[in-house]
C-alpha cells in the first residue's frame, strides 16, 4: 500500500513520543520510506538511536554538524517528502508552526515542505482545551493542514480527557487514507470562484456579506490532491488554500471576479462557482469618504447590478465543458435552485439552505443537496466542509464518466 511512498516524521518534545517506534515499524513494514526529524526536547522522551535503527535512515535534529562541518538542507528534505507527519504536535510547536516560526530543524523543514502536513496533537487537557491552542489548530486547519484529532482517555497528568495522541495503529490508518485518495482529475483544468465580493460605496466604505470563502478553498484543495490544475478567484478571504499547485488569483469587487473568470473560462474543462459575488453595487462610487449630513437622517444609495458570472459562462460552454453553481437560500431552497440550474444553464447546482443547522457563511461545516438536469435530488447530512468538498468532486466525477 505504502510501498514507495516517502514519509517524513517530525517528533517533538511529548510524552507521547515514545509511540513513535511502533508507527515507524508499521510504516516501514508498508513499505514506506521514512525519514525522523526529532526537536531537542523529543529526545529526552525516545532516543535518536531506536528511530534511526527502526526507520533505516539517520535521525536529524540539527541542519548542522559542528564536529564534520556537513550542512542538512532543509529544503531539500522539505522537497523529498510526499507527506510530513508531526506526531506527536506539542502545544509548543503547533503555536510555532502556527505563527511560522523557525527556531529549530523541525521547524526549517516544515516551513521548506512542499508536501501536506499531518499533525497529531498531544497534551494535557487544559492545554488542549485552551483558547489559544484551539485558535492554533483552527488556523493550521484553515491553511490545509490534515489534522488528526487526540483521543479522549488517561492523561500523563493523571486526568482523563481530550488530548491524548491518536494511537500509532490509527495514525498509520490515517496516512493509508491519504495515500489512497483518488486522482480522478489528472491533466484536467479546473476553474474555482470563492470569498465574497466588496463593492465600494466610497474610498472607506464597501457593500460586502459574510462569506469566508471556505467552502471554495476546500473544492480547490480536493481538485488539486486529485491531480487538477487549480484556478482559484478569491474574493478578499483571510484563508489561503496552502497548495502549491493552486493558482490563487486574488480580487475584491465582482467586475474583477467577472474579468478573471472571462479570462479563464474558455482554457477550462471544469468550472465550479462558489463565490458569494454580489448581485448589485452602487452606480457611483464616491471620491471621497461620504460625510454624515446633520440635517437629513437618511442617505439614498442608488444601486446596479453586477454581471451574472454563471449565466454568462453557462451561455457560453461547449458540450465538454462542466459548469457547476451553487445556491444558498433562505426559503424555497429547491425551488430557487431549480430555477437557477435552467436559467442560468449550468450542469448542476449544489443548494445550501442558511435555516439548517451549522450551514453558512463562516462555519466550518456544510449540509448540501446537489440538483442535476434530470430534477434528481441527491441530499447529503450535515458535515466538514473538507468532506464536503469530496462529495461535489465524486458528483463531477461520475457527471463526466456518463
Amino acid at each position: 500500500m505504502l510501498t514507495g511512498k516517502k514519509i517524513l516524521l517530525g517528533v517533538t518534545g511529548s510524552i507521547a513520543a515514545y509511540k513513535i517506534p511502533l508507527l515507524v515499524r508499521l510504516l516501514k513494514k508498508d513499505g514506506a520510506d521514512v525519514r525522523v526529524v526529532m526537536t531537542p526536547s523529543a529526545k529526552d522522551f525516545v532516543t535518536p538511536l531506536t528511530l534511526s535503527t527502526l526507520s533505516g535512515n539517520p535521525v536529524l535534529s540539527h541542519g548542522f554538524d559542528a564536529e564534520t562541518g556537513k550542512w542538512e538542507s532543509h529544503v531539500e528534505l522539505g522537497l523529498w517528502a510526499d507527506l510530513f507527519v508531526v506526531a506527536p504536535a506539542s502545544a509548543n510547536t503547533i503555536a510555532k508552526m502556527t505563527y511560522g516560526m523557525a527556531d529549530n530543524y523541525l521547524l526549517t523543514v516544515c516551513l521548506s515542505a512542499k508536501c501536506p502536513i499531518m499533525f497529531a496533537p498531544a497534551m494535557d487537557l487544559d492545554m488542549y482545551k485552551h483558547q489559544s491552542t484551539q485558535q492554533n489548530i483552527k488556523t493550521l486547519i484553515e491553511r490545509g493542514y490534515i489534522f488528526v484529532a487526540p483521543s479522549s482517555g488517561e492523561l500523563a497528568s493523571g486526568l482523563c480527557g481530550e488530548g491524548r495522541m491518536e494511537e500509532p495503529q490509527k495514525i498509520y490508518e490515517r496516512i493509508k487514507l491519504f495515500f489512497q485518495t483518488k486522482r480522478n482529475f489528472i491533466g484536467k483544468k479546473v476553474l474555482i470562484t470563492a470569498g465574497p465580493t466588496y463593492e465600494a460605496i466610497d474610498p472607506v466604505r464597501f457593500i460586502g456579506n459574510h462569506s469566508s470563502g471556505l467552502m471554495g478553498i476546500e473544492i480547490a484543495r480536493a481538485f488539486a490532491d486529485q491531480g487538477a490544475e487549480v484556478t482559484l478567484v478569491l474574493g478578499p478571504s483571510n484563508i489561503s488554500p496552502n497548495r502549491n499547485n493552486i493558482n490563487v488569483l486574488p480580487v475584491t469587487s465582482a467586475k474583477e471576479m467577472f474579468d478573471a473568470v472571462m479570462t479563464f473560462f474558455p482554457k477550462t474543462d471544469i468550472a465550479v462557482l462558489s463565490a458569494a459575488v454580489a448581485d448589485f453595487r452602487p452606480e457611483i462610487v464616491a471620491d471621497q469618504k461620504i460625510k454624515k449630513n446633520p440635517d437629513a437622517d437618511t442617505i439614498t444609495l442608488k444601486l446596479v447590478k453586477t454581471d451574472d458570472i454563471l449565466k454568462t459562462i453557462g451561455s457560453q460552454k461547449r458540450d465538454n465543458q462542466v459548469v457547476v453553481g451553487f445556491a444558498l437560500e433562505t426559503e424555497n431552497g429547491i425551488a430557487n435552485a431549480k430555477k437557477k440550474l435552467y436559467t442560468k444553464n449550468i450542469d448542476f447546482i449544489v443548494l445550501n439552505e442558511m435555516n439548517e443547522s451549522g450551514v453558512g457563511f463562516k462555519t466550518k461545516t456544510n449540509k448540501i443537496s446537489i440538483i442535476n438536469r434530470n430534477d434528481e435530488i441527491t441530499e447529503f447530512e450535515l458535515k466538514p466542509k473538507s468532506e464536503v468538498a469530496l462529495d461535489v468532486l465524486n458528483a463531477i466525477y461520475q457527471y463526466i464518466k456518463l
